[in-house]
């Protein structure tokens, strides 16, 4: 075992101190920070989504913004823009917080599409181009993106375009009643969440071991069957009578690098089955889309992918 995945199953460990009782959610957060893939963590208020997101900073020691997403924030407030100065007569970039490691866009549905737009290059390319420039982002930049499943006033759905450019969506629910009282027990003991010093977390991976672990993904096999069992539930997506949008090339190639992700976290240097698996629920329930039919007969995403993975014979 190499010390950059040494470092990962002691930042899953740490993690799940923070978000207790939801051993599954600081799986694929792990899953997808070893991916490069950002992510989308929905829940009703309270769950702890920005704590999380500012929790994994501190613990790989990254650089963090946080855009606080709001109906009147700008392009220019995400991306920065270039400032004329009278003494030099020349323009100066002023970048915005998208020029970081980790970014979390906060509440990303309440800012109108104009604004969710800023990001799309950036997450795709991982550049950003302003008055004619392209400017290069971090290797490791990382979007984490949370969103209210309950409020839908005042609020701008994100676009397929952009959903697709996110590799999972993660559903944060309520904690456990055995986390949840251990929360209560934390309060009485005197603990503020509002005024936790997060600088107070020993570091337990940098930088330069993600990205090393990124890297090592590369090597993990994958055989044709696995591919061709991948390309197989992906083209019944496309095909199913209750969906109007299938799963795209890029959700694809998104899925393999998480499922090698996947197998690299769990020791193996070959992808199963399995890998894909576990992957699929948080990859494809903001990929696809149900038809209207369906989903006022009450079918839920979750429960159509687990049909799929069902419907498509394991390769031995």
């Amino acid at each position: 075992m190499n010390d950059s995945h040494t470092a990962f199953t002691q930042l899953a460990k740490a993690l799940s101190q923070v978000i207790v009782g939801q051993p599954k959610i600081v799986q694929q957060l792990m899953v997808a920070l070893l991916s490069g893939g950002h992510v989308i963590l929905e829940g009703v208020p309270g769950t702890g989504k920005t704590l999380t997101v500012k929790a994994i900073a501190q613990l790989v020691q990254a650089d963090f913004r946080r855009i606080q997403l709001t109906p009147d924030v700008l392009p220019s407030d995400i991306l920065g823009t270039n400032i004329f100065d009278f003494n030099s007569r020349t323009f100066t970039l002023k970048p915005g917080p998208v020029f970081t490691q980790i970014l979390l866009a906060d509440e990303i549905n309440r800012t109108p599409p104009k604004t969710q737009a800023a990001l799309l290059e950036a997450m795709e390319e991982q550049q950003v181009t302003l008055d004619g420039e392209s400017l290069r982002l971090p290797d490791l930049f990382w979007v984490i993106a949370t969103q209210n499943s309950l409020e839908f006033e005042g609020t701008y759905p994100l676009p397929e375009a952009q959903l697709d450019r996110f590799l999972f969506k993660l559903v944060v629910d309520y904690p456990e009643p055995k986390a949840e009282k251990q929360m209560l027990l934390n309060a009485q003991a005197g603990l503020q969440t509002k005024r936790l010093d997060l600088t107070k977390l020993k570091a337990i991976a940098t930088v330069e071991q993600i990205l090393a672990a990124r890297h090592s993904i590369q090597a993990i096999q994958v055989k044709e069957p696995i591919l061709d069992y991948l390309l197989a539930i992906v083209q019944k997506t496309r095909q199913h009578p209750d969906l109007a949008l299938g799963a795209s090339p890029r959700s694809a190639v998104a899925w393999l690098q998480a499922s090698k992700a996947n197998a690299w976290l769990s020791g193996r240097d070959f992808v199963t089955p399995d890998d894909l698996k576990q992957v699929a629920p948080p990859l494809l329930r903001h990929r696809l889309i149900l038809r209207p039919e369906a989903q006022l007969d009450g079918l839920q995403i979750d429960s159509l992918v687990a049909s799929l993975l069902a419907q498509v014979p394991v390769p031995r």
